[in-house]
């Protein structure tokens, strides 16, 4: 039989309403009462019915966490970041369950689990990753966000731009909704990164650069794409016509980029450099080039992004960009839990970082190029 409030109030001495608030948290109670309290706790086994106290709260301890790919380090650096710092810094406070939720990208399994998560009167949501640019699933997700928000449960977005009020915007006094939605955004400088990185190749000498970009349709794939040509544009405004025949898209993973630079191959338009959407995408890059009997950075140099763990063990290692997954994910956990409140304007733009390594060098003469 399970163990009630009552019993645990009776071991440790105290009334149920001070079991309650030990659980809680955020609630004043002297030290030595909360230690009677936790330690009859532990004793006794007992464990909280979070349904119950879900439906008493209009609200629960789970805070939900969406991402594309669970297995992708990108999202498991993030996803591993946020949970270690839902868990309070003290005894005093209040956990969180986590649930990650894995989409694999697909727009509609997003909005599928928001809905499963307003059921479940979640605590909380953060979204990560890249936003799918198409306005009927915009719009959707603003609707779906939006109704969570109203039940006064944080949302975070992270990685990802803001989201537009829903349209037509329901009246607040009607429908419980606030007149601006109460989301923070959390992104990454993706295109300053970007724009960094190509400035690093063409001061090599590189002229001649491919980009293994992201899918298409995807927020994060505009934003570095849209870096790296910009500081084409900015060196040479004919640059970005001249390298838009090596530009091949591809998913996030390590596969795609092999079959990319495959293609890129296949065309026969020459290229000292590979500008890949990320990391992984890289080393499917690396693999396709050295396959074809070219080295790096003699012949062609290779470039990530995100600066995942494994970049300084490949060879060479890797140059790329580093992207502050940690830190967004401490910061998103303390914005779903009210730990810290909304900056100004709901948006912090976490800087990116150029990280220079042996997999790039000075360009080649093209005449030895493939």
């Amino acid at each position: 039989m399970a163990v009630t409030l009552a019993e645990v109030a009776a071991r440790a001495g105290v009334s149920p309403a001070t079991v309650s608030r030990v659980l809680n948290g955020g609630y004043p109670v002297a030290g030595g009462t909360r230690t009677r309290v936790e330690q009859a706790v532990e004793e006794l086994g007992y464990i909280a019915n979070g349904p119950a106290r879900a439906l008493a709260a209009a609200t629960s301890d789970l805070v939900g966490v969406l991402v594309h790919d669970v297995a992708d380090s990108f999202f498991g650096i993030l996803a591993g970041s946020l949970q270690s710092a839902l868990a309070p810094a003290g005894r005093g406070g209040a956990r969180r369950l986590a649930v990650v939720c894995n989409t694999e990208g697909d727009p509609a399994a997003e909005l599928a689990y928001l809905a499963l998560l307003e059921g479940q009167r979640a605590g909380g949501v953060v979204l990560t990753g890249g936003a799918p640019e198409d306005p009927e699933h915009t719009a959707a997700l603003a609707a779906r966000v939006a109704r969570i928000a109203a039940t006064g449960a944080p949302v975070v977005l992270c990685g990802r731009p803001p989201l537009p009020l829903p349209t037509p915007t329901p009246a607040p006094m009607a429908t419980g909704m606030p007149a601006e939605l109460p989301v923070a955004t959390v992104t990454f400088d993706d295109h300053g990164g970007a724009f960094r990185l190509a400035e690093h190749l063409l001061a090599l000498g590189h002229r001649r650069i491919a980009s293994v970009a992201g899918p298409p349709g995807l927020s994060t794939t505009r934003e570095r794409l849209a870096g790296h040509r910009a500081a084409l544009l900015r060196h040479d405004p004919r640059l970005p016509e001249a390298c838009a025949e090596l530009t091949v898209h591809a998913a996030f993973e390590r596969s795609a980029g092999y079959d990319a630079t495959r293609e890129l191959l296949r065309r026969g338009a020459p290229f000292t450099a590979v500008a890949a959407a990320n990391d992984t995408v890289a080393t499917g890059v690396a693999a396709a080039l050295r396959e074809a009997g070219l080295r790096i950075p003699e012949d062609v140099s290779v470039a990530g992004f995100d600066d995942l763990p494994f970049c300084v063990d490949t060879a060479p290692a890797l140059t790329t960009v580093r992207v502050p997954l940690r830190e967004a994910g401490a910061l998103a956990a303390q914005l779903v839990t009210g730990r810290r409140p909304l900056p100004p304007g709901g948006i912090t733009t976490l800087p990116t970082e150029l990280m220079v390594r042996a997999s790039t060098g000075p360009a080649p003469a093209m005449g030895s190029r493939p």
